[in-house]
């Protein structure tokens, strides 16, 4: 059995479809209280470990960031501990946010990292615990993820742009949006067979704007929305968004042979189950 922290966020929900996994929501296992989590570890005695769940409010953190840290830090790195003491693979998903956002070019797991707020920091200092929890560790890093549930851009393009002849998107910021089944088929990968302990990388391809990505969920959802590009200056949030999202996932395809997902051909099936729904 693998043992999945996070049961209704977007991941959670790919990873809980699957027959050999238990997927525990925050009411069975709460990750502001990280000992709970070493309980149920301890108890359950899984084979393997996959934290889906995060604080990930990125505005709300800058005032919450003790709460962030104990959900996105003390917990995963209590979780890496007693994988390591039961000698189980540990799988544990961060983000794009430990970056700066400064460059052009995609980052590489080994370069620096500077996070720009909160979510970032905390976020980052989890990587730190569960690297030096040591065990068959691996910390995937991803970004701009999107599916037919949870809250992302791909819903809320599809709301507003049902409603409006026309919308102002941030252009300067780049990255590559992520099919949350990608992310989950690739756990699945490296808990099945742990590679070598680290951080490793998986975006969606190509690299595109927010702007462009807007475009594209207009194109395939038959809305006649136009787009606007505007800065990030015009778009002011609590938390500054790093500019420069671009992952470099070569190690990730050259330790398991996972390849970067074509974002643009999961949306359409994703815009399919949305309409369903609606049906």
């Amino acid at each position: 059995m693998i043992l999945v922290f996070g049961k209704t966020g977007q991941v959670a929900t790919e990873l809980a479809k699957h027959s050999n996994v238990t997927a525990l929501d925050r009411s069975q296992a709460d990750l502001a209280r990280p000992k709970d989590c070493a309980r149920i570890i301890a108890d359950l005695k899984p084979r393997g470990i996959i934290n889906a769940a995060a604080y990930t409010a990125v505005d709300k953190a800058e005032d919450e960031e003790d709460l962030a840290t104990r959900i996105n830090s003390d917990a995963p790195a209590t979780m890496a501990k007693v994988a390591a003491q039961l000698d189980i693979p540990f799988v544990h998903i961060s983000t794009d946010y430990v970056f700066d956002g400064s460059g052009e070019n995609p980052r590489h797991p080994d370069d620096r990292v500077n996070p720009l707020g909160a979510y970032g920091r905390s976020k980052r200092k989890g990587e730190q615990g569960i690297v030096a929890a040591g065990g068959q560790h691996a910390i995937l890093r991803t970004s701009w993820v999107f599916s037919a549930t949870g809250n992302n851009f791909v819903k809320t393009m599809l709301r507003l742009g049902a409603t409006r002849e026309e919308l102002n998107i941030v252009s300067d910021q780049i990255g590559g949006p992520t099919p949350a089944v990608a992310i989950a088929d690739a756990c699945l990968t490296m808990i099945r067979s742990p590679g070598t302990p680290g951080i490793y990388h998986l975006s969606g391809s190509p690299d595109v704007s927010w702007a462009d990505f807007a475009r594209q969920i207009f194109k395939q959802g038959n809305i006649a929305c136009k787009v606007h590009d505007i800065p990030s200056t015009q778009y002011p949030t609590p938390a500054k968004r790093p500019a420069n999202s671009r992952l470099d996932c070569s190690t990730l395809e050259a330790e398991f042979g996972i390849k970067r997902p074509d974002w643009a051909a999961h949306l359409g099936p994703i815009l399919t189950s949305l309409k369903e729904a609606e049906a």
